[in-house]
């Protein structure tokens, strides 16, 4: 079993800080830069690389990042994890999103059942479905087919699906895989429901509903409104809703279903877009087989995970530089930035995959910890972002490391040649100076047009963005939020601090508030 320590008290941590630390302007300016560019890359699955020649990294800081890997045992402590420990301790869960994607634990039983062929059957199950659907063997009431498809569900069962929808929308049309349009609702906002149900053919929609407790408040209020726009169509709800839940849920036996599809507690919302949280609306949306595609690429980035050497490790070498930069460097933030229109969803996915995983302030154990953990995560597409918060970036006071996301090649193959360039070509143009821009600065007598350098960034770069690449960059974004709550010594897989805020509203809600929640209540008029 894996030796569990605080950061703080792994002699490789406190060598770490001893490191001198590198010049990025100087590292980064001419031939060295060059060199840097061609030597700092590691390979990824799915064609894509991971660079981190912009990092403020040399060699004797990635020496003393191998021995932080060694010392907290981060391979050991994944390959426990994938083959069944308790690894959710506060909850006292196995961790088991890795066996959606079918490459990496052993046969794992608990209670009696073979998690890995839990998780296949109900993929299998799904697609069947989804199939069925698509040669018009389910049907509307009227016989027709279903031509949209509607995700109801909130946080983890809204965030990844709709970010991986996205991505691939314009990818399966220009493939021919594109199936059924996909719609979301989750926000309890009511104009948030309202403006989806306007823009569809309810008659010609089927819904997914989300939830694997069965009883998250803001997804069971939206549902009742979709029953209610069903009901007043004349449309019998049980005929256009499917469940994707628990087995021990309210919903899992229910007749209000077409048919329920199950996950388990061995999965958080954040990790399941691999499940049947995200394989129901992608399997409906574009079709099995490029479910199965971006499932396979996910699980082929998890085998490089699995590595125990960092250089051949992009996701654990991604965490520990990540660790750098927050705990030594002392760096706040991480802005993610991908120059790709239909990744402009991700970064939110990402906001929640890493800030509700490592948003602690204890151990593992439930004891306080004396340093700091996950950074502040936020983002926009390029060449937009460059356009609204890059000021900060490029010269406010604080150092902001960036990731940045590109491909070679664009997703729709439409594109035009203006001033001797296509889009694509300044688009890639943008990412390429952004890098230099940042790391390298500009010097200006005048201090207003004078650009320091010396910000960090990594880039993470692909041909397209197909099913295989964003599988893999999901699996590498989940495998180094995990990797650097190993380090940090928390547990990643909970997130008791989503939960203060639901209790208080149900009181509000029956009305059982005093002091500043009644005056609150009183304000909003509830």
């Amino acid at each position: 079993m894996a030796d569990w320590k605080n950061t703080s008290e792994l002699n490789s941590f406190k060598k770490l800080g001893e490191v001198k630390p590198v010049d990025l302007k100087t590292a980064m300016s001419g031939e060295n830069g060059a060199k840097r560019v061609k030597d700092y890359s590691i390979k990824m699955a799915a064609g894509l690389s991971y660079n981190y020649a912009a990092k403020a990294v040399d060699e004797n800081v990635i020496s003393a990042l191998k021995e932080l890997a060694d010392e907290a045992d981060l391979a050991g402590k994944f390959e426990e994890l994938y083959n069944g420990a308790v690894i959710n301790t506060g909850e006292k869960r196995m961790v088991l999103h890795h066996l959606t994607r079918g490459q990496l634990g052993n046969n794992i039983n608990a209670d009696g059942v073979d998690k890995r062929e839990f998780y296949l059957g109900e993929q299998k199950k799904i697609a069947e479905f989804a199939n069925k659907v698509h040669s018009g063997e389910i049907v509307n009431e009227a016989g027709e087919k279903f031509t949209t498809v509607v995700q109801i569900g909130i946080g983890g069962s809204d965030l990844g699906p709709r970010a991986m929808y996205l991505a691939l929308e314009n990818w399966a049309k220009k493939n021919g895989c594109f199936k059924m349009e996909a719609k979301f609702i989750s926000n309890v906002d009511p104009d948030d429901a309202a403006a989806v149900l306007a823009s569809v053919d309810v008659a010609h929609s089927m819904f997914i509903l989300v939830s694997k407790s069965g009883t998250t408040l803001e997804t069971l209020t939206n549902e009742s409104f979709v029953k209610d726009a069903l009901k007043k169509a004349g449309l019998d709800a049980s005929k256009h809703m499917i469940a994707v839940t628990s087995e021990t849920s309210p919903l899992a036996k229910s007749s209000d279903y077409l048919q329920a599809f199950f996950m388990d507690d061995y999965i958080g919302g954040r990790f399941s877009s691999t499940s049947g949280v995200g394989g129901a609306i992608l399997s409906l949306a574009f079709g099995p087989d490029v479910f199965a595609r971006f499932l396979n690429g996910a699980a082929e980035e998890d085998k490089l995970a699995a590595k125990k050497d960092i250089m051949e490790n992009p996701a654990m070498l991604d965490a520990l530089i990540g660790v750098y930069e927050r705990n030594i460097l002392g760096y706040p933030a991480t802005a993610v930035l991908p120059y790709s229109q239909a990744l402009s969803r991700f970064p939110a996915h990402l906001q929640q995959l890493d800030m509700e995983s490592n948003g602690k302030s204890v151990n593992r154990f439930g004891e306080p910890i004396d340093y700091v953990t996950g950074p502040i995560i936020f983002g926009e597409p390029g060449t937009n972002g460059q356009h609204s918060f890059y000021q900060l970036l490029h010269q406010g006071t604080d150092i902001i490391p960036l990731q940045f996301i590109g491909f070679k090649e664009n997703q729709a193959g439409v594109d035009v040649d203006i001033q001797g360039s296509t889009s694509q070509k300044k688009l890639c143009a943008n990412v390429a100076a952004q890098i230099v821009a940042f790391a390298c600065g500009k010097d200006n007598e005048n201090r207003n047009k004078n650009f320091k350098g010396g910000r960090p960034s990594s880039i993470i770069v692909g041909d397209q963005l197909t099913p295989e690449a964003l599988g893999a960059l999901l699996s590498h974004f989940e495998n180094k939020v995990m990797f650097q709550g190993f380090v940090w010594n928390i547990n990643s897989f909970d997130q008791e601090g989503v939960q203060l805020g639901k209790t208080l509203a149900k009181k509000v809600l029956a009305h059982e508030t005093d002091g500043a929640l009644a005056a609150y209540s009183a304000l909003l008029n509830i």
